[in-house]
Parts: C-alpha cells; sequence; structure tokens
C-alpha cells in the first residue's frame, strides 16, 4: 500500500480516536465517513474492523454496569447480528455503488439527531421486543455501511441509560455489531492479511488520538467539541451523499 496513502490512513484515525477521546464515542462513524472520500466503503470497513474492535472491548470492560446491560440490550445485539448477517451482500453486491449515498444520509441524519437533542422514551415493558425491532433496522444498515448508531444510538438513550453506563453499552454493543461485519468481510474475502498493515497503522492512530483526546477532555468544553463534531459530520455527510450521488447518475 502507497506509502501517502498509510498517512492519510494513520491521519483519519488520530482524528477519530481523538473524538472518541473527547466525547467517548464516534471512532468508526468518523474514520468510515473520512476513508468513504477516497475508497468504497467495503475497503474502508477492512481497514476500521479491528481498530474498532480492540477500542470497543476496552471501552466494554471500563465500567460495572456489563451484566445489567447484556440483561436489557440482548434482544438489539441479537437482531443486530442477524440483520447484518441477513444483509451481507449489501456492500459488496450490485448495491454497493449505493454504499457511500446511504452513508452520507446516515452522517447527517445521526448528526442532525445530535445535535436536536430529540428525545423519546421506550417504557421498560417494551423495551425487549421494540429492541430486537431497532437492532433488525441497524443490522441491515450496518451491513450496507459499516455504521451501527442508527437507529441503535436514539434507542439506547430513550430506554434511559445514564451517561457511564451508555459509554460501555456503546462499547459492548459496537463489540458485537462488529464482530458480526467482521464474519461478513472475512466471507467476501475483504479481511484478509493485506489489510494488517492499514490495519496496524490505523490502531496506532487510534489509541494514540483516543489518550490525547481523553488527556484534554477537561480542558474542552465537551459539548460545544460535540456540536461542532457534528456539524463537521453534516457537512462531510452532505459531500459523500453529493459526490457519490453525481457519480451513480453518470
Amino acid at each position: 500500500m502507497a506509502e501517502p496513502l498509510l498517512i492519510a490512513i494513520a491521519a483519519v484515525f488520530f482524528l477519530a480516536g481523538f473524538v472518541k477521546g473527547v466525547i467517548g464515542l464516534g471512532l468508526p462513524t468518523v474514520a468510515m465517513g473520512l476513508l468513504a472520500v477516497s475508497m468504497p466503503p467495503a475497503h474502508a470497513l477492512a481497514i476500521v474492523i479491528v481498530p474498532a474492535i480492540i477500542t470497543n472491548i476496552w471501552q466494554t470492560f471500563v465500567g460495572p454496569y456489563l451484566r445489567d446491560i447484556t440483561r436489557r440490550l440482548w434482544p438489539l445485539m441479537a437482531g443486530t447480528a442477524i440483520g447484518i448477517w441477513c444483509s451481507a451482500g449489501l456492500m459488496t453486491g450490485p448495491y454497493a455503488r449505493y454504499g457511500t449515498i446511504v452513508l452520507g444520509v446516515l452522517l447527517v441524519i445521526y448528526a442532525i439527531i445530535g445535535l436536536s437533542k430529540f428525545n423519546f422514551h421506550v417504557a421498560p415493558a417494551n423495551e425487549k421486543w421494540v429492541g430486537g425491532i431497532v437492532g433488525l433496522i441497524t443490522g441491515v444498515v450496518s451491513a450496507a455501511t459499516g455504521v451501527q448508531v442508527i437507529p441503535s444510538m436514539p434507542f439506547m438513550q430513550a430506554i434511559g441509560m445514564e451517561k457511564d453506563e451508555l459509554v460501555q453499552a456503546l462499547g459492548v454493543f459496537f463489540t458485537v455489531a462488529t464482530v458480526a461485519l467482521a464474519f461478513n468481510l472475512t466471507s467476501a474475502g475483504l479481511l484478509t492479511a493485506a489489510t494488517a498493515l492499514p490495519g496496524a497503522v490505523a490502531m496506532a492512530g487510534a489509541f494514540t488520538g483516543m489518550f490525547i483526546g481523553q488527556a484534554v477532555r477537561s480542558r474542552l468544553e465537551p459539548e460545544a467539541f460535540r456540536r461542532w463534531f457534528l456539524i463537521a459530520m453534516i457537512l462531510l455527510g452532505i459531500y459523500l451523499a453529493g459526490t457519490a450521488g453525481y457519480e451513480v447518475m453518470h
């Protein structure tokens, strides 16, 4: 792989790790969005997958809520895994060229939801069946784009998880989802030894950015940083959807 591309990958993952270090999430979303500027989503996901799994496993075990998270979110996680496995061809099949458009639209939706702070509530009695349906939808979306935050993250907020529990829950959920995606990529022949070097570069960049982000978290106003991050995601999403849509029409 060309050296300039490896440098670009390191820079992308440093930024994505920095965002994750400051606000606790966003590594796969930022990395997928930026890498999709220069490569198909399936190839971007092959680079994102290993750093995402490792950073999410780390996040999974930082906190005391693992048992409660598993009890409440198992339908969401099972539904997501099933949705991913049943939609395995979306990112690599005949509809793959639309993946960047969908990814761009999802980035815009994700950012608008975050900026609007739209809240809704799911009653405890409905958590399981709603979670299963949300999981299936998330799985299909994830299989097509590599992004797992829509509609799973609004659902986790809707069931009333507190901040620290939500951060750990995101780690648990994203670990399950990215492992399921790894099976899809392996079956499609995209997760091979050739992705080892860019994956290692990505991981080094992600951890460096994450530790620096955590170190400066106390000096930044997290809410202001989050707001500008979401605005940047809207602009990136519009750019991706617009350029990919232009290429599809021509």
